[in-house]
C-alpha cells in the first residue's frame, strides 16, 4: 500500500511543490472500472468500521476537508462515505459565519457539532476558514492570525484528550483544473447552481490564497491532528486516497465491540 508519509504536513509546507496532478494511490488498482471496484471495497470497509466505533461507543472520528472552490470537498463526501449508514456519519456544511455566529468567538459554531461518541463528524469546510478567508481579505492582522492558529491548536487538543481522532485533509487542485471545473458550472445548465460569482472573486486571489493554506497548515499540523495534502485534479484518486487514510486511521484505532453481557450467557429466546 502507497504510504501517506510523503502527504503529511511537517514544519514546513510549499503548496507549489506538490503536484495536485500525482496519481500515486491509483497505480496499484488497474483500470477505470477496477479502481470503481477498489473503492466500492473501501467503502464498505469503511462501514464495518464504522459500526465497530459505534458499537464500542467510547471514542469519535473528525475528517475535516478544506480546499479552493471545486476541489472536490462534496464529492468525498458523496463517494468515499456511499455504504456508510447515514446513522453513524454526520456532515457539517460550515458556510459564512451568520451574525449570530459573528457574535460569538470563532470556535463558538464548532463546538455545536463535534462528533458524538461512536460517531463520525465530516466538516465541509471548517474553523480553517477563519484562517484563510480573514487573512487573504486583510480583515485580521498576523497577531491575530497567530492567536488563531493558538485556539486552533488548543481546542483540537482538547478533542483529543477527549476521546476524538482529529483527521484533516486539504484538497489540492492546480489552478487550471479549477478554470475548468469552473467553466463546466457556467457552460453547463445542470450545473449552475453550484457557480457563485464571489468563485470568481477568490480565484483573482489564488496566490494568496495559497500561501494563507500554507501558513495555516504549517501552524496547525500537529501530532495528535496531523494535515493531509490530497493531490485532487483526479476525483478517483482523491477519494481512493482519502477512503485508504480513513481505513488505516479506523483500524490504527484497534476498535471493538465491548465486552458480552454475563447476563446473556444460555438465555434462550421463546
Amino acid at each position: 500500500m502507497t504510504s501517506f508519509k510523503k502527504y503529511r504536513v511537517g514544519a514546513k509546507v510549499r503548496l507549489a511543490d506538490i503536484d495536485p496532478g500525482d496519481v500515486r494511490f491509483l497505480k496499484d488498482c488497474g483500470n477505470e472500472g477496477e479502481q470503481r471496484v477498489r473503492l466500492d471495497a473501501l467503502a464498505e470497509t469503511l462501514d464495518e468500521l464504522q459500526n465497530l466505533l459505534h458499537a464500542e461507543g467510547r471514542r469519535k472520528l473528525l475528517l475535516v476537508l478544506q480546499g479552493m472552490d471545486t476541489s472536490g470537498k462534496d464529492g468525498t463526501i458523496r463517494w468515499v462515505f456511499s455504504r456508510t449508514s447515514p446513522l453513524g456519519v454526520r456532515v457539517a456544511a460550515f458556510k459564512a459565519p451568520s451574525l449570530d455566529e459573528l457574535a460569538h468567538d470563532f470556535l463558538w459554531r464548532c463546538h455545536a457539532v463535534v462528533p458524538r461518541s461512536g460517531e463520525i463528524s465530516v466538516w465541509n469546510r471548517s474553523h480553517y476558514e477563519d484562517v484563510l478567508v480573514p487573512v487573504v481579505e486583510g480583515w485580521i492582522d498576523k497577531a491575530a492570525t497567530q492567536r488563531r492558529y493558538a485556539h486552533i491548536n488548543d481546542f483540537e487538543r482538547l478533542l483529543t484528550e477527549t476521546g476524538t481522532v482529529v483527521l484533516k485533509c486539504m484538497l489540492h487542485i492546480g489552478a487550471d483544473e479549477q478554470r475548468e471545473r469552473l467553466q463546466a458550472r457556467i457552460d453547463e445548465p445542470a450545473k449552475n447552481w453550484k457557480f457563485s460569482m464571489g468563485d470568481l472573486d477568490a480565484r483573482k486571489k489564488w496566490g494568496l490564497y495559497q500561501r494563507a493554506y500554507a501558513l495555516a497548515l504549517e501552524a496547525t499540523s500537529t501530532d495528535a491532528a496531523p494535515w493531509y495534502v490530497v493531490p485532487a485534479n483526479n476525483k478517483t484518486h482523491r477519494n481512493l486516497m482519502i477512503a485508504q487514510l480513513l481505513v488505516k486511521t479506523l483500524k490504527d484505532m484497534k476498535l471493538s465491540v465491548p465486552p458480552a453481557d454475563p447476563a446473556l450467557k444460555g438465555l434462550v429466546v421463546r
